[in-house]
């Protein structure tokens, strides 16, 4: 590029937009202490008691919970900083994308859940996902869904993510825009969607000369979901499925990617879909490639 434009080497990067980099010989270190710092005193949190996990397993949001309103701007200000930080943190992910659902309609109860990610973010403050040298360069994803999760309008929220052999590079939450009417059909338009971002990202290891001749395989706790996306007999338990879910089996066919079981406390997508225990969180946290700087 020096040879095309007129240009300075700077050398390795180290800070770009906020995201802080450390780049050592085997490994490539991503994280936003400094943002997050900034955070935190912005909201007056700094002296802030920490707490393990960034969401309560318990508790159940919805846009009518009987506490009083809060003001809408303050809410929006913390959820949008709050948004910009998932940018290295998948870990508060599902958190931040559950109560931005309630930017219009923000209570006391959701202002609580939000200050309690900072709670979290207090302890972990300089963590991040490492990327790591490994010896196979091979594309693969989790894909995971809950069943109607949501108490206003009964959708299942999606979550998948991806990775190149160590930390995750891809990852979302996204509530399901049709109801599922089982937990087999929430797995499966969350597979789906998983499917998509294949399809995306094949597409941008190509144009960086990084192919993937191989099937990707694509991890999902439900057998179900599993054997109705390759039977290419329509079951009763699948006649109300949406036409367009069907672009799953073609690009099985294809042989595209391919679904594969995994065991429920193996499922690294799980951490985009629920609230979890301590143990289970801070063990896919680790398997995600989220740690400490």
């Amino acid at each position: 590029m020096m040879q095309a434009f007129e240009m300075t080497d700077l050398g390795l990067m180290t800070f770009f937009l906020g995201i802080e980099i450390k780049q050592n010989e085997n490994d490539v270190f991503i994280y936003q202490k400094k943002y997050a710092k900034e955070i935190l005193k912005k909201f007056q949190m700094e002296e802030c008691k920490t707490l393990s996990t960034p969401m309560n397993q318990k508790e159940k949001l919805s846009k009518e919970d009987g506490f009083d309103k809060v003001d809408e701007g303050y809410y929006r200000s913390l959820i949008g900083c709050l948004m910009y930080l998932t940018a290295t943190r998948p870990d508060i992910l599902f958190a931040v994308s559950i109560l931005s659902r309630f930017m219009h309609c923000a209570s006391e109860m959701h202002l609580k859940a939000a200050k309690r990610i900072l709670r979290y973010i207090k302890g972990t403050v300089d963590y991040g996902v490492k990327f790591e040298s490994c010896p196979t360069f091979k594309l693969c994803g989790f894909s995971d869904s809950d069943w109607a999760g949501s108490i206003d309008d009964m959708k299942s929220t999606s979550g998948y993510c991806f990775s190149l052999g160590s930390g995750v590079f891809s990852w979302c939450t996204k509530k399901q825009e049709t109801v599922a009417q089982s937990t087999a059909e929430a797995e499966f338009i969350a597979a789906t969607a998983a499917v998509n971002q294949v399809v995306w990202l094949k597409k941008i290891l190509f144009d960086l000369h990084l192919q993937q001749n191989h099937k990707i395989e694509v991890f999902i706790d439900n057998q179900a979901a599993i054997a109705i996306s390759k039977d290419p007999v329509c079951h009763g338990k699948t006649k109300h499925f949406n036409i367009k879910l069907y672009f799953l089996r073609e690009m099985q066919q294809n042989g595209e990617v391919t679904l594969v079981y995994c065991k429920s406390e193996d499922q690294l997508a799980d951490l985009f879909t629920k609230p979890l225990p301590v143990s289970k969180f801070e063990f896919l946290r680790q398997k995600i490639g989220v740690c400490r700087s």
